[in-house]
């Protein structure tokens, strides 16, 4: 997953990132690493924070453009 590289481009901690999900640090870093599946919920709410769909992060796709809502 890209969450490293999201995060890094925007000059953020792993412990900014976790407080706006409202989770621990340790929990955030093992996302990152893919020690740990992150829940659809927090991946949408990364998508949006980021402005990118869920398939850039998921490496499914290189567009990062988010997709239009209807």
């Amino acid at each position: 997953m890209r969450l490293k590289d999201l995060r890094e481009d925007s000059d953020l901690t792993q412990q900014k990132i976790a407080e706006y999900l409202n989770i621990k640090q340790n929990t955030y870093c093992q996302y990152e690493r893919g020690l740990r599946q992150i829940p659809i919920d927090l991946l949408v709410r990364l998508a949006e924070f980021y402005n990118v769909s869920v398939d850039y992060i998921l490496n499914l796709t290189n567009v990062k453009a988010p997709y239009p809502k209807d």
